[in-house]
């Protein structure tokens, strides 16, 4: 079997450079060395009509990456516009942020639409195809009126939110119809797969039977739950190589024997982090004690920008920040570090190994892999310790975290508090249990699962299973240095 895999965002995996976002983070070591193709946005957009999409390719480990210009007319529509204003919200329970138009809408499903015609030069008869997040719940649907008839899988890495909020995007029964032109859809949680096979019984009047549900446009649709994981053992390697990078190094000496809580995010109002400040807030207020003994290092990269939530949260949380320096720091001490840019893998790894607390306290987030790269780059002779979200999806794997209610400033304050003076034998205890977990759980067994779910997902195929291969003769190919 020749495996595409296809998503908004890719990355070239240059170990110095930042990778936003954690798909990209995820799909990176399973591209490398699968030898699947990995087909995305170059981050360009072309003017005038395409007659044919054109990929510029590069290899990438075993694999290769196929980047492609987006139209120019309908870009702004498509990710601003419905992907992140009215999708993005609504799937993690904020539908009062939704703020979409008919053109948006429109823009979208011309988006999925041009993808599909692009990826019909990567079609062979062996091929699978695995559609990735959000950005293209219709993407089965527009490849199969173009007489697709090979294997297509969907994962969502985002939440699947209760009926009624997902009710409150326009279209939404449009795309969840289109979405069953999938084989196998794949949720990160059971909640997920619970709220849209309810969906789909409430809403669409369908019956799901062991996972199972027909409809009578597309036919039989498997949905499943496929948690995603990381490269455990890598990344424990890199984080244990990175505490000499300059970055570390700098970092720990300026530490002056304090201890370190860290949070690195994305800047978006899912994760939490005004609350996170708050709770770091009235922790120093009420444990005056823990002043100049401890610091957070935030890291939070900023994002779609253009879009007014975003915009409206950067603002507060810069505010935020000096606000709660001012009252609490000194004039050599700073509590908060608050860095608004993007790290690699690599100085990430450094830095999470560096704290002797991780600080992932999301709303609502599919999984958060942050929390998993905490854990896996601790040293297993001094562990740090996570406090987790209970509304991440990584909280129902990660149960021997510190888990917080986020909505409970009082509470977290209290937790992080108890993180910081845990004793050395509960830390041991609760990160040996976490890292036996991410090892069960790691980005190839969540690869090797979902495949073979697809593979079985569509009966009048054959049963078996061919070598993922790569075919560099059968692409347009373009130079990178063109």
């Amino acid at each position: 079997m020749s495996l595409v895999v296809v998503s908004n965002r890719i990355t070239r995996g240059n170990a110095n450079e930042p990778i936003t976002g954690g798909l990209a983070a995820a799909l990176l070591p399973i591209v490398e060395k699968s030898g699947a193709i990995w087909v995305g946005s170059s981050g360009r957009v072309r003017d005038g009509v395409q007659k044919e999409p054109f990929a510029e390719i590069e290899a990438l480990g075993a694999g290769a990456l196929a980047m492609l210009d987006l139209p120019a007319a309908h870009y702004g529509g498509y990710y601003e516009g419905f992907a992140n204003s009215a999708l993005w919200p609504a799937l993690h329970s904020r539908a009062d942020l939704i703020r979409v138009s008919q053109d948006d809408y429109l823009s979208y499903r011309e988006v999925n639409a041009f993808m599909a015609r692009a990826l019909l030069r990567f079609r062979k008869a062996d091929t699978a195809f695995w559609i990735q997040d959000y950005h293209f719940l219709a993407l089965g649907a527009e490849l199969r009126d173009l007489g697709v008839t090979q294997p297509i899988g969907f994962f969502l890495h985002t939440p699947w939110p209760a009926r009624d909020v997902i009710e409150g995007v326009p279209h939404h029964r449009d795309l969840v119809e289109a979405m069953l032109a999938y084989d196998l859809i794949g949720f990160q949680t059971d909640d997920d797969c619970e709220n849209f096979a309810n969906y789909l019984t409430s809403t669409l009047g369908l019956v799901v039977a062991d996972g199972v549900v027909m409809s009578q446009q597309h036919g039989a649709t498997r949905i499943a739950v496929f948690p995603i994981g990381i490269d455990v053992e890598k990344f424990a390697r890199q984080a244990a190589k990175a505490v000499s990078h300059p970055d570390v190094s700098r970092l720990r000496r300026s530490l002056n024997g304090e201890k370190l809580a860290i949070g690195v995010d994305r800047l978006d109002y899912s994760k939490g982090l005004v609350n996170r400040i708050n709770a770091f807030d009235r922790m120093w207020t009420t444990h005056p004690s823990l002043a100049r003994t401890v610091s957070l290092l935030q890291i939070a990269t900023p994002s779609r920008g253009a879009i007014e939530a975003y915009g409206n949260l950067q603002s507060e949380l810069a505010k935020l920040v000096s606000d709660v320096n001012g009252r609490h720091g000194e004039v050599d001490w700073t509590p908060i570090r608050y860095l608004n840019k993007g790290f690699s893998q690599t100085v990430l790894a450094g830095l999470y190994r560096t704290a002797q607390v991780g600080v992932v306290t999301p709303l609502h987030d599919g999984m958060n892999l942050v929390a998993k790269e905490y854990v896996a780059a601790q040293n297993p002779d001094d562990p740090g310790v996570l406090v987790l979200s209970k509304f991440a999806g990584a909280a129902n794997e990660l149960d021997t975290a510190l888990l917080v209610n986020p909505h409970d400033i009082d509470g977290m304050a209290r937790t992080i508090a108890v993180a910081l003076s845990m004793p050395f034998p509960e830390r041991r205890m609760r990160w040996e249990a976490m890292m036996a977990k991410l090892r069960r759980h790691s980005i190839q067994q969540w690869f090797t699962s979902f495949v073979e779910a697809l593979e079985t997902a569509r009966p009048e195929r054959e049963s078996a299973a061919q070598p993922i291969e790569i075919i560099p003769a059968l692409w347009p190919l373009r130079s990178v240095n063109a």
